[in-house]
């Protein structure tokens, strides 16, 4: 019943103030909880997968039993933290400002700012290539960070939403295929591919209305089973050239330090779509009740 005035006030919360500090946020505990059972296990080949998805399982527990809480607290304490909660699952007003502090002309201090928001190694990026990065950032952050928390907090409610997020954070901790994670942070990683794979697809549809190009870019979009799509998505809208060496390459021009003010100008209009969509069906599933 209140779903749509807690999200309407979480979106309003974050807008105005943004992330709250670490210490009281929940992606953070999900983050040290993980990163506990990592530090703790003793890798010992083949069995890391059944740790891994043990440790990634008390975690997912952890995130759920941390939504129910607000339906034990009183009015209005548990409409306060279900607010709060929501919040934290979705971060528009902090992806858009890490992304725009990118936009300098000192390359020194670009490359340590766009470092902040990019796995990859900026220290020899060229200009275009630091633009790149951070339009690519912001890009495919549109999915975590925006529509695929709203997508499962419209499915599921504050639970679908929070426990996404504290999957995504385990993928972001341990995720990877190297030596240490391949078996243990496996779980993690296939769980998050699978619950992006529908939300990364609804934001390509979202940049439809920029360009009739999407569609074909989409189709190059081959190189990872998420990531990569709204990423071509936005190299279609903006018709720059959008690549990480060894992994995607969308063609088009040299991204500028303007491209990066237009690629947000996009990310403020998809966002504005979605949450109105979101709202949309909220109304009219309250209607059916």
């Amino acid at each position: 019943m209140f779903e749509w005035l807690v999200l309407a006030l979480a979106l309003i919360f974050d807008l105005i103030f943004g992330e709250p500090k670490k210490e009281i946020h929940p992606t953070v505990w999900f983050g040290k909880l993980i990163a506990f059972f990592d530090r703790k296990y003793k890798r010992r080949g083949r069995i890391d997968l059944l740790v891994g998805f043990l440790a990634s399982f008390i975690v997912i527990l952890f995130a759920y039993i941390l939504s129910l809480l607000p339906d034990f607290l009183p009015q209005p304490l548990g409409i306060i933290l279900a607010i709060y909660l929501t919040k934290t699952t979705f971060a528009i007003k902090s992806l858009e400002r890490h992304v725009r502090d990118s936009i300098v002309s000192d390359l020194n201090l670009k490359r340590e700012r766009i470092s902040l928001i990019v796995s990859r190694n900026t220290t020899l990026l060229k200009e275009n290539e630091l633009n790149s990065a951070a339009i690519e950032s912001l890009a495919e952050n549109i999915v975590d960070s925006v529509v695929s928390p709203l997508f499962y907090y419209l499915l599921f409610g504050l639970p679908g939403a929070i426990v996404y997020r504290a999957i995504n954070t385990m993928d972001a901790i341990v995720g990877y295929k190297t030596e240490r994670y391949k078996n243990f942070g496996k779980f993690a990683a296939r769980l998050d591919d699978l619950i992006n794979f529908i939300p990364s697809r609804i934001t390509v549809l979202l940049f439809l209305p920029f360009s009739k190009r999407v569609w074909s870019y989409y189709r190059m979009a081959k190189f990872k089973l998420n990531g990569d799509k709204p990423i071509a998505a936005m190299s279609a809208v903006l018709g720059v050239k959008l690549e990480k060496k060894g992994h995607y390459c969308f063609p088009g021009r040299d991204p500028e330090n303007s491209d990066i003010f237009r690629a947000l100008k996009v990310f403020r209009f998809i966002v504005f779509e979605w949450v109105l969509i979101v709202f949309l069906v909220l109304f009219f599933k309250t209607s059916l009740v």
